[in-house]
């Protein structure tokens, strides 16, 4: 999953605000993945007021059950990113995973699939003949300045870290949670964990208080730190909490993510974060041109087959600047 609009609009993410505990409820947008005939997604970050929680700047979930729109799955040809990391973690289906560093895997629930582009890398994304349809959560993590020409790579980790508390069952993505270390290699201290609830359970997650915090619900109903929260939203929840109280009465299944508020200024346009304009018109050239040095070609795909950057905007977008205030509905 990546982001396919054919006019990206460019999005600079300025520095997190302040410390404090808060409560605010970002809305999912529907958007077409692969043109408007193509699948649609809610995504709930970036947002306007909200570009970033810690390194996290992105997230899709496709699959979702409060999408409206259908249409059909669409494969993805291969195209560029830079800056990043991405985090595909389905919950159903199987994609085939191509990339320009020689990578051709199947991505299956249950393992966690880790590509960082650092300078460049490009890849692809086919649905699987016959298996179910996809459903599950598309992440990327910006990489930090003194990170962002690292060599690109891929992983895949079937063996993750599980907290368990009476009702809880936790699976550490990425970073640490509750004394658990992920395996995956992160830049930043940052946290991403699958978590489910039993029914009727009233249980604390420990947190780490220098992170902030967001939570996204993927299945039923629950209650996040006094605040009712169903499928649809981003819960953000601020910093300063060492424990997120949790209770639902018929199950939930939920995402957390979480990190160090990011200091670094991040420009984002279609798939490409960099710290400057400059950056993002590097970085198109070099696509456009088919700079094999820097987006090497995937083995199976035709030069054909590589998606054509979107134009540019014609000119520069104002910071979007977080939003400090009361919680929103």
């Amino acid at each position: 999953m990546s982001d396919l609009d054919p006019r990206p609009a460019e999005t600079l993410c300025e520095p997190a605000p302040g410390p404090g505990p808060v409560a605010e409820r970002y809305p999912a947008r529907e958007v077409p993945l692969g043109g408007v005939r193509g699948v649609f997604v809610e995504r709930v970050l970036p947002q306007r007021d909200l570009p970033t929680v810690g390194a996290w700047c992105f997230l899709d979930h496709f699959g979702a059950p409060t999408v409206t729109k259908t249409g059909a799955p669409p494969d993805i040809d291969p195209h560029p990113h830079i800056g990043l990391q991405t985090v595909t973690w389905p919950f159903e289906g199987r994609i085939r995973h191509r990339d320009s560093v020689g990578s051709d895997v199947q991505i299956e629930p249950g393992q966690l699939n880790l590509m960082t582009s650092g300078r460049g890398i490009a890849h692809s994304e086919y649905a699987v003949a016959g298996a179910p349809a996809g459903h599950g959560l598309q992440l990327w993590i910006a990489l930090p300045g003194d990170h962002t020409g690292i060599a690109p790579h891929f992983e895949q980790y079937r063996e993750l870290p599980v907290v368990e508390a009476p009702g809880l069952r936790a699976i550490v993505l990425i970073g640490s949670l509750a004394g658990k270390t992920s395996p995956a290699i992160a830049y930043t201290p940052i946290v991403g964990a699958d978590v489910r609830l039993e029914p009727g359970a009233e249980v604390g997650l420990p947190l780490d208080p220098r992170f902030e915090h967001a939570v996204l619900v993927i299945e039923g109903e629950m209650t996040v730190a006094g605040d009712e929260l169903a499928p649809g939203p981003l819960l953000y929840l601020g910093t300063e909490r060492d424990e997120l109280r949790l209770a639902t009465t018929g199950g939930a299944h939920f995402a957390l993510i979480g990190g160090e508020p990011f200091t670094e200024e991040l420009v984002m346009w279609w798939n490409f974060v960099g710290r400057s304009h400059e950056d993002i018109l590097a970085a198109r050239a070099d696509w456009e041109n088919h700079d094999v040095t820097r987006f090497a070609d995937i083995a199976g795909h035709t030069p054909r087959q590589r998606i054509p950057a979107p134009p540019l905007p014609g000119l520069h977008l104002k910071p979007r600047k977080r939003r400090i205030g009361p919680a929103r509905d």
